[in-house]
């Protein structure tokens, strides 16, 4: 463990500092974020009413759209001045979240991602490549600030080809690889047309997130990689990676209730449900001083379980997501609404399209079609107009995305038009 006098204490001592931690956020925010002053009085609830973590509960829930409506700083907690990392919760510009550190919030993030690194098996003597696009968003700036707090060397690859990856990995003599679930499949295979044996490589352990991936996958990877691969969750909103991880029992993934307070909701009717129950994943972040958020809506689908895991940690762990709540769909580590799908195609065709979208997996790899049904706006007599418009509606959903997308216009009723989302992943 990183820090076992942490991440072993009891029950009631994680409470206490629930309670301390979270009675200071409250009195932060309520000072110097509008929003929350606004709903706490709505709710006619100061933050010294706050005598219990049961409390919490007569709190509003709070969602990407309140963030959305409060972009650019008007969700920050404390001066401009005082944040000295400024990120965003996607590359999509079209429903803007700006997510603000400060020094302490950094350090934290850095001891979050520490422990996670050490649960997966992480030392300093280890090489740590990082192949994760490097940008606007959180994912790996937190893994490098994590790794270099234990001592680790880290190669920071970013979204390098595959064959530069492995290129690096075998020369570097990496050790542990920070990647999506995607990422690895792609390695494993361009390792084989590379004619390399991983057997060959110092490749010890996978710490792999972003998006939702199978026990078969996992297992899959395990074996042709020789690795030991273990899952990490996170949320750009509140930190980023470093929020639960996998401990070597692999039975859920540990929060880190020192820095977060875990609730789990029915997502219609928003009550509160018991432990074991499975909801919505709602997070309170208590330890954030710029962007601290209260009883955030994830829109992930998970149990808490408080039961002792083997590992001799005994913060609650999470059960591994695979399932959203909300329109929000993960392909190759990007959140993708259909909404944002059709309001690029709509600028494109004008009027309303009648789309859908289709993920599967082919070689473990994600892949997503766009379904684009024919009418007056999208067909043309001529086959070079009409190949002319798919062409350009490709590229403009690949740029948008980061990657490829398959477009196929079809027949009006090819498919049901009430579902915008066909998930054919076998996730779990």
């Amino acid at each position: 463990m990183w820090n076992q006098k942490i991440e072993c204490m009891d029950r009631a001592e994680i409470e206490q500092i629930q309670l301390e931690n979270l009675q200071a956020t409250l009195n932060r925010v309520y000072k110097n974020v509008r929003h929350y002053r606004k709903v706490f009085r709505e709710k006619d609830f100061m933050p010294e009413d706050l005598e219990s973590l049961s409390d919490l509960k007569k709190l509003p829930l709070i969602t990407r759209r309140d963030l959305s409506e409060n972009y650019p700083y008007d969700m920050l907690a404390v001066p401009l001045r005082e944040v000295v990392r400024l990120h965003m919760a996607s590359v999509n510009f079209d429903d803007p979240i700006v997510i603000g550190f400060t020094r302490n919030d950094i350090v934290n993030w850095g001891e979050l991602i520490a422990r996670n690194l050490t649960a997966a098996g992480v030392t300093k003597d280890d090489v740590l490549q990082i192949a994760l696009t490097f940008g606007i968003i959180t994912g790996p700036f937190g893994v490098q600030v994590g790794a270099e707090q234990i001592g680790a060397s880290v190669i920071p690859m970013s979204a390098a080809k595959l064959h530069d990856q492995v290129k690096i990995m075998r020369d570097f003599k990496t050790t542990v690889l920070v990647s999506t679930p995607t990422v690895a499949m792609g390695l494993i295979r361009k390792m084989e047309e590379m004619d390399m044996d991983p057997r060959g490589l110092a490749l010890k352990y996978g710490i792999l997130g972003s998006e939702p991936w199978s026990e078969s996958m996992r297992e899959e990877i395990e074996t042709r990689l020789q690795i030991i691969a273990t899952d990490t969750y996170g949320l750009t909103e509140l930190f980023g990676p470093g929020v639960a991880w996998e401990c070597p029992a692999k039975n859920g993934l540990h929060l880190a209730e020192d820095h977060f307070i875990p609730e789990i909701i029915d997502p219609v009717t928003l009550e509160t449900l018991p432990p074991g129950a499975r909801g919505e994943l709602v997070l309170t972040s208590i330890s954030k001083e710029a962007f601290p958020l209260i009883r955030f809506r994830t829109g992930d689908l998970t149990t808490l379980d408080y039961s002792p895991c083997a590992c001799g940690r005994t913060h609650c762990r999470i059960s591994r997501i695979f399932n959203r709540c909300d329109d929000v769909i993960v392909v190759k580590g990007t959140s993708i609404t259909p909404d944002q799908i059709g309001r690029l195609i709509k600028k494109l065709t004008g009027g309303r399209p009648v789309f859908q979208l289709v993920i599967e997996q082919v070689e473990r790899q994600d892949r997503l079609m766009v379904l684009l049904e024919i009418s007056d706006r999208t067909f043309f007599d001529e086959m070079k107009k009409q190949r002319i418009f798919v062409e350009r509606l490709h590229r403009e959903l690949s740029e948008f995305l980061g990657w490829e997308v398959i477009v196929r216009l079809v027949e009006p009723g090819t498919f049901d038009s009430s579902q915008k989302v066909l998930d054919k992943r076998q996730l779990k």
